[in-house]
């Protein structure tokens, strides 16, 4: 694998997004990935300079596969809801979706495409049962605002926010295993909470699950 690189994003990995820096630690070295919703092409450029991966992207918004593509990364233009079906089976180790999963149409079926293509899924995003999200909704009676959530409800791309026991369900449901998962706060610190998915729920600002089909009996 070989591929010639511009300048190096400006970013470093204590600067990265909280998920996207714990993504990186769950991937072996070598491994071919495929980051769904990829934006500038930061955790690729990152795999592949840190464990050399051959790491690829596919975004939507055409600006930051623009902005990628300048800096000789290899993203496409796509969408998640109808652009997996074109990619062979078993063709990654590893397929990405990081904070997207709540904004594509159809997560169920985005989810089946990305353990079809790929030996596992890493899937992160950001848990609508925390307690400051239900505190507001009962309190306020507005959709919740916090760090995560921060886009008014009329202007957010988040069209099925999901809890991490509602995501736990799906993947029971659809016969996923749950190689791992974590839950932690908006800053990365991790709560003890790794055999309580119920406290997590309720404390867990962000969650992400590294998945696998299961194996059959």
């Amino acid at each position: 694998m070989s591929r010639m690189l511009a300048e190096p994003i400006q970013h470093v990995a204590k600067n990265m997004r909280v998920d996207l820096r714990l993504i990186s630690e769950m991937v072996q070295p070598g491994a071919r990935l495929l980051d769904i919703g990829c934006g500038d092409g930061l955790l690729i450029d990152h795999l592949f300079r840190t464990k050399s991966c051959d790491a690829r992207g596919i975004e939507i918004n055409m600006a930051e596969v623009t902005r990628a593509i300048a800096h000789g990364l290899p993203v496409m233009h796509g969408d998640a809801d109808d652009d997996l079906q074109h990619y062979p089976d078993a063709a990654f180790d590893y397929v990405v979706l990081s904070r997207t999963l709540q904004a594509v149409e159809r997560p169920r079926e985005v989810l089946r495409q990305m353990l079809r293509i790929g030996t596992r899924a890493i899937v992160s995003f950001p848990n609508f049962g925390h307690w400051r999200l239900r505190w507001q909704l009962l309190s306020r009676g507005r959709m919740p605002m916090t760090e995560s959530w921060d886009r008014p409800w009329h202007e957010t791309p988040n069209i099925h926010p999901c809890t991490i026991q509602d995501f736990f369900d799906l993947c029971a449901a659809e016969g996923y295993e749950v190689e791992n998962w974590l839950a932690t706060d908006d800053t990365g610190g991790r709560g003890p909470w790794r055999r309580f998915p119920q406290l997590a729920n309720l404390f867990g600002e962000q969650a992400l699950f590294l998945l696998r089909r299961a194996t059959r009996k």
